[in-house]
């Protein structure tokens, strides 16, 4: 198990091991929120919290460890409560004001900002966005060049990009749930990892 509380960047999912040049097939694993460890060869995806069924989180493989609950309060918001019960903070999807774009997401957390989860190509100053799309598109050719075919057929698709900040200050990445990137020192993970489960 990885611990948890300082966790930068994970995904979620039940590869345990991924397919690579050394390795020509995917081990698997329970669900859980996952880390990875190693080279690109031999890369491991360690667990540091399992899923349960009620889309709560365990620190053990037998889900009898509680590490948070996560629970519907209305139609679109979840309550995130630690193993005592006690409130973590809250998810929240907030629909787009124009009926073509997908919905926001806020998240919020007890005497800290409230952080909004918006679209990347909508936040920020034009020339920095210039700049995003520069760089994705170099992402884009480097990984149709190389990363198609290494792991026994093609890679998934990326999920929706958002940026999540508190103010000016950008928090957190997300790119689906298939890489989280964490990037403010006071945000509790247990918000972060919820938000894999319900933000689908």
């Amino acid at each position: 198990m990885a611990e948890w509380e300082n966790v930068r960047e994970f995904t979620l999912g039940n590869v345990e091991r991924p397919a690579s040049r050394s390795r020509n097939r995917i081990e698997w694993g329970p669900n859980a929120i996952r880390v990875a460890e190693g080279a690109k060869d031999e890369l491991v995806l360690v667990p540091c919290a399992y899923v349960g069924p009620d889309r709560s989180l365990y620190l053990d493989v037998e889900l009898t460890r509680l590490l948070c609950a996560v629970e519907r309060t209305a139609d679109d918001a979840w309550a995130v409560r630690d193993d005592q019960g006690e409130a973590i903070g809250t998810i929240t999807r907030v629909p787009s004001r124009r009926s073509r774009f997908r919905p926001n997401w806020r998240i919020e957390q007890p005497d800290h900002p409230e952080l909004i989860g918006r679209t990347e190509w909508l936040s920020g100053k034009p020339v920095r966005l210039a700049a995003k799309a520069a760089s994705r598109l170099i992402v884009g050719v480097l990984d149709g060049l190389t990363g198609v075919g290494d792991e026994g057929g093609d890679q998934p698709t990326r999920g929706r990009t958002l940026e999540w900040r508190a103010g000016t200050e950008v928090a957190m990445y997300s790119e689906g749930t298939s890489s989280i990137s964490i990037r403010a020192d006071w945000l509790d993970r247990r918000l972060a990892f919820a938000y894999t489960l319900v933000g689908k």
